[in-house]
């Protein structure tokens, strides 16, 4: 076989090499470093370059992420407790406590499995015994505060994510657009413009990624925060109405005046 027909032979297989991505270079990447193998083969190839182009970056808002999925998940479920496990009885045994059944109140509330119907409960138990009502008062408000500050945590951390979501997807893009302006510095008279645009739209990709981040956090913080606020009010007025049971407030049922007695005239004579 002459060299001319053994070139062409083997010309297909010289450019299905050339176009296999080199394995060194594959191996030296940020991500390859990084993550496990594992970890790595298991994410799909176009969001496996996508954090591959975008830089450490897009790592830590891919954790920032994770983390505040798992934070509303938490939250979703503290609440959700609220509304089962007999939510349902506390409005009937407020009821009954107003109308003097003060004993069938607490039993309707002793079956209940529920964070708010527990600390209703207390302060009907509470106002049952002759204790002091100012010392009663501060100890349901310590229960109803622990309570709230349970529901209240992790919710900072909801916070710290929506606020250094678009910093870290701004800083990602700062550090591109200089790694960008360097290799256009570099290429020297023979500037690229493609180089340029190219490290711009990497450069931009955090920034993108950041607010992703940044504006569901957002949304998910206000809405639990609504929920919070919510629970609170109704706790207050449970609590409120249990030591504001035993008051009249109707208008108070007065009785006809009764005539006077005129006093008899003597028969004339």
């Amino acid at each position: 076989m002459s060299e001319t027909a053994y070139a062409a032979a083997l010309a297909p297989m010289t450019a299905a090499a050339a176009d296999m991505p080199d394995p060194v270079t594959a191996t030296q990447s940020w991500f390859g470093m990084i993550v496990p193998s594992p970890i790595a083969a298991a994410i799909p190839e176009p969001l496996r370059a996508l954090f591959d182009a975008g830089g450490p970056v897009m790592l830590i808002l891919a954790a920032m992420s994770v983390f505040a999925l798992t934070i509303v998940l938490i939250k979703l479920w503290q609440f959700a407790r609220l509304r089962n496990g007999g939510a349902e009885s506390v409005e009937p045994a407020l009821r009954d406590w107003r109308a003097g059944r003060r004993h069938e109140a607490v039993e309707r509330l002793a079956q209940a499995r529920n964070p708010l119907a527990e600390v209703v409960r207390s302060a009907m138990l509470g106002s049952l015994h002759p204790n002091d009502p100012a010392a009663l008062r501060e100890e349901i408000e310590r229960r109803a505060a622990h309570l709230l500050t349970a529901l209240r945590s992790h919710l900072r951390g909801l916070e710290v994510i929506a606020s250094l979501g678009p910093l870290l997807g701004l800083l990602g893009t700062v550090i591109g657009m200089i790694d960008a302006f360097r290799a256009l510095e570099a290429a020297g008279n023979q500037v690229d413009p493609s180089v340029l645009s190219g490290g711009i739209w990497v450069a931009l990709l955090t920034t993108a990624a950041g607010l992703a981040v940044a504006i569901p956090t957002v949304v998910a913080l206000n809405w639990l925060e609504r929920l919070l606020e919510g629970v609170t009010r109704r706790l207050e007025d449970q609590v409120t109405r249990v030591f504001t049971g035993g008051l009249r407030l109707e208008e108070p049922v007065v009785a006809p005046p009764r005539p006077l007695a005129t006093p008899r005239i003597p028969d004339a004579l």
